[in-house]
């Protein structure tokens, strides 16, 4: 009589612990919002109240961008800013102010507040145009007036695939899962995301301009980053080798994205929409020539400093346990191995004497040897 009380006693436990577990993550969430800035307090603020106001039907047709209205001859332009902030689910609610919290936390001590807003006026405008005008291409081509009028474009969808730019381009090599086939990085989030919000879309789960939205909202959000963003020491844009269109692909397709995407911007270039990105070489150092990308940041040059020591040093400790010296295992087997007299000592060092010192060149105590930096 007493064994159903017992058996009952683990899942009354488990219960418990789901629901502590719940309550600590929502206490978490909110102490997050608590300690953000007025910025992100005021986004979240407004996700909220939007959510209540997509109950209105009316509310949502003239808050939404419509392909139809936005564009001429109607030109409601106050719904480039105000369908950022609609959603009619409140799990995408959740999604949009988990994403606005943690991009406040990465990018505020980076950019600032006025950064920030440069950003997400510029990724969310230019994204909703050019889905709009997406849709204006369905109806030319199918002569369908649904996607002109019955077209409802809202969300923080692009927003969400520039944010995740931003953490490719900051962040490009941290690992986030380990998978039998290989290692998940943050430089594949965009491509990643972008592709399964176009199964999701397809499968009905979201709507149908979702998907366009991101991924108009990583192109704008690589092309802002890549060329226009306003850097602390004068120079705009980040021309990084490792921040290049191509290296949103996986390896087997970087090389023809490369070749169309390096083709564009030769074409771009020529008519004068871009600009050719110049180098400055100092050679004011008699040891090292440095060299000067355009757009390159204090802090994230030395980030990507840091990363090319590392990646250095694991390089020479691969080669240094690999190199052997010529000629050694002959003169050990004749049992006579040579000097070399280094100047000012008092006794000659054999050759593997001066191999274990790490120095197969002669010095001498009073002179200063100085390297050169690879």
């Amino acid at each position: 009589m007493s064994s159903p009380p017992e058996q009952s006693l683990p899942n009354a436990s488990a219960k418990s612990t789901n629901v502590t577990n719940f309550l600590q993550s929502s206490s978490s969430a909110f102490l997050s919002v608590i300690v953000s800035s007025h910025v992100v307090k005021g986004t979240v603020l407004l996700l909220v109240i939007s959510y209540f106001l997509t109950f209105s039907s009316s509310a949502l047709d003239h808050l939404s961008v419509v392909p139809g209205y936005v564009l001429p001859p109607n030109f409601w332009i106050w719904t480039l800013i105000t369908h950022n902030f609609l959603q009619v689910h409140m799990v995408m609610v959740l999604i949009d102010i988990c994403v606005v919290i943690l991009s406040g936390k990465l990018l505020e001590p980076l950019w600032g507040p006025l950064q920030i807003g440069i950003f997400f006026l510029i990724v969310c405008c230019c994204s909703a145009v050019c889905t709009a005008l997406t849709y204006m291409v369905f109806y030319y081509v199918t002569g369908n007036t649904n996607y002109l009028f019955e077209t409802r474009i809202h969300g923080l969808g692009a927003y969400i695939g520039g944010f995740s730019v931003v953490v490719k381009q900051l962040m490009p090599d941290e690992v986030l899962l380990r998978l039998p086939f290989g290692k998940v990085r943050n430089r594949h989030i965009p491509l990643l995301c972008l592709v399964t919000a176009i199964v999701l879309s397809l499968c009905g789960v979201l709507n149908g301009p979702y998907s366009i939205h991101f991924g108009f909202g990583v192109l704008a959000s690589w092309i802002y980053l890549r060329f226009y963003q306003k850097h602390s020491n004068g120079n705009r844009g980040d021309m990084a080798e490792d921040f290049t269109f191509s290296s949103f692909f996986p390896s087997p397709l970087d090389i023809f994205v490369a070749i169309i995407s390096n083709t564009i911007f030769s074409l771009l270039i020529r008519v004068g929409v871009c600009k050719k990105p110049q180098r400055k070489y100092d050679v004011s150092s008699p040891t090292t020539i440095t060299v000067t990308l355009p757009g390159t940041d204090p802090a994230d040059a030395e980030r990507r400093r840091q990363l090319a020591i590392k990646a250095l040093n694991e390089r020479l400790s691969k080669t240094g346990d690999e190199a052997s010296w010529p000629g050694l295992e002959d003169d050990e087997q004749e049992g006579a191995e040579p000097e070399l007299v280094v100047a000012g000592a008092n006794e000659p060092l054999t050759t593997s004497e001066a191999v274990a010192g790490g120095d197969s060149t002669p010095t001498t105590k009073d002179n200063d040897s100085t390297g050169s930096s690879p």
